[in-house]
C-alpha cells in the first residue's frame, strides 16, 4: 500500500524545516530495507484472506476483519507510535517497531496451534502496530538522510522499494501459503477433525511469517548497531490533537476524506483479486494461480508511478486524479460487466490507476499548509483508518447481495469522489488568513 508522508510530530533536525542533515549511505540502505519489508507485510494480507476465509469458513465480511484489525493500527498507534519515537529517537524506534512487528510474526504459532480466528486477527493486530511505528520513523528519517535539496528525491526513490515489497511479497506468498494439496475443505470437516485440518493447513501460513520474523531480527540487530548514529537529534513536542482543527479548511478536509475512502477502496480491491479470479464467469483459477497474480495488481501501482510523474509535467495534479479516479471507476464496471480474461485483467489494473493517487492527494490537500504541514500530516496518517472500514463494509455488501462484483461498487463510489476532489483541486490553493499571518 501507499505511503505515509511523514509522521505527526515536528522534527527539529528534520532538514525539511532548515536544519543539519546527516550524510549515512549505510543508513539510507538500512531504511530503503524498511520500505520494502514493510510494504511487502501489508500486501500479504491479500493472501491470507482467503486462505483463512476457508479454514474458518467464513463469509466475506468476517474475512475483511483481517484487514479491519490490521488498518485499526493506524487509528490507535499513530499517535501514540509518534510519542514513543519522539522519547526514544529515530533509531531506537525503528528497532522497537521492528520487534513488535517480530512479535506479531510470532503470535501465528499459537494462533495455529489453537485454531482460532480470533487470534491470528490479534496477531496481525500487533504485527500491524510495529508496521506502524516504522512508517512513523521511516518517511522523515529518508529526508534527514541526505541534503536536503535532494531529500524528495530519495523519498520518491524509498516509495519504489515499498512498491516493489507489495509486488514481490503477494507472489513469494502465494506459493508457500496457498496451493494446499488437500483433498477436503474446511466445510466438510466437524470437530476434531476440522481442529486438526485448521492446525495442519495454517502451518504454511506459520513458516511463512517465522521466515519474516527471521529477516525482521536480522534487520533490528543491523540498526540496533547504528543506534548512536544521529547525534544532537531533537524533537518538539506538539498538541495531542495537534491539526484536527486543519479539518474545517475545505481543501485539507476534503482531502484527508479522500485518503480515507483511497486507502479503502485499494485495499478492499487487493483483498477479493483472489475470490473474484476464481469465479468460474471470470477466470475460474486455482487458488495458488490466483495469488500470483495479485503481483500484477501491486506492480501496476509501481509503474504507474514512473508514467504519472512524467504526465504531471505536462497537465495540472487534480486534473490527473480526476482522470485516473474517472479510469478506475471505467476498470470496475467493464470487469463487472464482462466474463473471462477481460473480466478479471481489467481488475488487475486498477493497480495502474491507484499509482498516483496517495501522493497526489496528499500534496493537494497539505497545499500552503506551511508550519502546519506535520499536523496535517499526522491527520493523514489517521485517515488511513480507511483501509479498516471500507473493506469491512464491502465484504459486507457481497454477503448482502450474493455478488462480489455489486460490492465493487463500493469502490467505484470512493473512486468517484477522489474525482470530485481531483476536478476541485485542479487550481493551487490559496493560504487562509490564519495560516499565512503565522508564518
Amino acid at each position: 500500500m501507499a505511503l505515509v508522508p511523514q509522521d505527526a510530530s515536528t522534527i527539529a533536525d528534520d532538514p525539511v524545516g532548515g536544519a543539519h542533515h546527516v550524510d549515512a549511505p549505510e543508513l539510507r540502505l538500512f531504511v530503503m530495507g524498511l520500505f520494502f519489508i514493510f510494504g511487502g507485510i501489508t500486501s500479504l494480507n491479500d493472501v491470507i484472506i482467503p486462505k483463512l476465509k476457508e479454514l474458518f469458513t467464513l463469509n466475506y465480511t468476517q474475512a475483511m476483519l483481517v484487514q479491519f484489525c490490521f488498518f485499526t493500527a493506524y487509528l490507535l498507534i499513530g499517535i501514540p507510535g509518534a510519542k514513543l519515537v519522539k522519547k526514544i529517537g529515530y533509531m531506537r524506534g525503528a528497532v522497537a517497531g521492528l520487534l513488535t512487528m517480530m512479535v506479531g510474526c510470532l503470535l501465528f504459532i499459537p494462533a495455529s496451534q489453537n485454531a482460532v480466528y480470533g487470534l491470528f486477527l490479534f496477531a496481525l493486530f500487533i504485527l500491524a502496530s510495529g508496521v506502524v511505528i516504522v512508517q512513523v520513523v521511516a518517511n522523515p528519517l529518508i529526508s534527514l538522510l541526505g541534503k536536503p535539496e535532494t531529500a524528495h528525491s530519495r523519498l520518491t526513490f524509498a516509495q519504489a522499494f515499498n512498491s516493489l515489497g507489495t509486488t514481490l511479497f503477494p507472489i513469494a506468498g502465494s506459493a508457500l501459503i496457498l496451493g494446499s494439496l488437500a483433498s477436503v475443505t474446511a466445510d466438510q470437516l466437524t470437530g476434531a477433525e476440522l481442529d486438526a485440518y485448521r492446525t495442519a493447513e495454517s502451518q504454511a501460513i506459520v513458516h511463512g511469517y517465522l521466515g519474516i520474523a527471521a529477516a525482521l531480527a536480522i534487520v533490528a540487530a543491523a540498526v540496533w548497531m547504528f543506534r548512536n548514529r544521529l547525534k544532537g537529534e531533537r524533537h518538539e513536542a506538539s498538541a495531542r490533537l495537534a491539526g484536527i482543527d486543519l479539518l474545517k479548511r475545505p481543501r485539507f478536509g476534503f482531502g484527508a476524506l479522500c485518503i480515507f475512502l483511497y486507502v479503502g477502496a485499494e485495499v478492499s480491491i487487493g483483498s477479493l483479486i483472489v475470490s473474484y479470479l476464481m469465479q468460474g464467469h471470470v477466470m475460474a483459477l486455482p487458488e495458488q494461480i490466483a495469488g500470483k497474480l495479485i503481483g500484477f495488481y501491486w506492480g501496476g501501482a509501481m509503474a504507474g508511478r514512473f508514467v504519472g510523474s512524467a504526465v504531471m509535467r505536462l497537465i495540472s495534479p487534480g486534473k490527473l486524479l480526476a482522470c485516473v479516479a474517472v479510469g478506475a471507476i471505467a476498470l470496475i464496471l467493464v470487469s463487472t460487466n464482462t466474463t473471462g480474461v477481460v473480466s478479471g485483467y481489467s481488475l488487475l489494473a486498477i493497480g495502474l490507476m491507484n499509482a498516483i493517487m496517495f501522493p497526489t492527494i496528499f500534496s493537494l490537500a497539505s497545499e500552503k499548509l506551511g508550519s502546519r504541514a506535520a499536523d496535517g500530516s499526522g491527520i493523514i496518517n489517521v485517515a488511513i483508518f480507511g483501509g479498516a472500514v471500507v473493506p469491512l463494509a464491502t465484504g459486507a455488501l457481497a454477503d448482502l447481495t450474493g455478488s462480489l462484483g455489486l460490492a465493487l461498487l463500493l469502490p467505484a463510489l470512493c473512486y468517484a469522489v477522489i474525482a470530485g476532489f481531483g476536478y476541485y483541486a485542479r487550481q493551487p490553493a490559496n493560504s487562509p488568513p490564519q495560516l499565512a499571518a503565522s508564518e
